[in-house]
């Protein structure tokens, strides 16, 4: 299965480089089902996959022109904020037997499993909804507050579950912001890379991690994401995130169901 697992970081990196995110949801379960990894220990090691990936994706998009620094700040003010919080004080307190539900026993990491399959569930309805995009409006005042609310959300899911949130980041910087697509998509990409690096430089203390492994799938990840770039060039990218979101919604789907079946044996 190790061998699944390095092709899933490859296709990680292919179609962050193929649609600008979503990858980074495939992580987690890579981690779990194909690696045999804890899901806690999974939502760490997430962190430093999506956060490389994300910041060498970052980088390209900046090179480009396609980032607003700005945005990324402000939103980079609650987003990051709430992932040191939940990640620093919070997820490492958890006990592992959370409660009962009935005679059912909740333990945190099927309500981790659990959350993620449901993530991954609106995530893929999300990339096969369509919104307008509104480009070249400024941001006014009164969405301020609304958009810090939105990185409290991006915030809880990349601090909770290791996930960097770009199904909830990039509507929120077409619609909320009026960044055009490309540059919202190139935001989003940095406010993933520094939400997720920073979780990660919190979680530190509370782990031993295994650098050769982490680095060597962080690696596979990055290439994949130039991979991905070329064959962008050729394939349109409504039918790949269309394609995608098709993938991850039934993924979501098969995880909520291998879970229900496990607690039910």
């Amino acid at each position: 299965m190790e061998i699944v697992g390095y092709i899933a970081a490859a296709l990680i990196g292919i179609s962050l480089g193929l649609i600008g995110g979503g990858g980074s949801i495939l992580t987690v379960p890579a981690l779990v089902y194909l690696f045999g990894m804890q899901p806690i220990l999974a939502t760490s090691y997430s962190l430093f996959i999506v956060g490389s990936t994300s910041l060498v994706g970052a980088y390209n998009n900046w090179r480009k022109g396609a980032i607003s620094l700005r945005t990324a700040g402000l939103f980079g003010v609650s987003s990051i904020a709430t992932v040191l919080l939940t990640r620093g004080l919070i997820v490492h307190a958890l006990p592992e037997h959370l409660f009962y539900l009935g005679s059912l026993p909740v333990t945190l990491s099927l309500l981790t499993m659990v959350l993620f399959a449901a993530l991954m569930i609106a995530a893929g309805i999300s990339m096969l909804s369509s919104f307008k995009v509104q480009a070249g409006k400024k941001m006014h005042r009164n969405r301020l507050p609304i958009l810090l609310l939105y990185g409290v959300g991006v915030g809880l899911i990349t601090g909770f579950l290791g996930a960097g949130g770009g199904f909830v980041l990039i509507p929120a910087l077409v619609l909320l912001v009026g960044l055009p697509m490309k540059k919202a998509i190139g935001t989003s990409l940095l406010i993933i890379a520094l939400n997720s690096t920073i979780g990660f430089l919190g979680d530190l203390p509370h782990l031993t991690i295994d650098w050769p492994f982490l680095l060597g799938v962080s690696a596979i990840a990055v290439a994949g994401i130039f991979i991905g770039g070329r064959l962008g060039k050729k394939i349109p990218g409504a039918r790949l995130r269309r394609a995608f979101g098709w993938f991850v919604l039934a993924m979501g789907i098969i995880i909520l169901f291998i879970e229900t079946m496990a607690q039910l044996r």
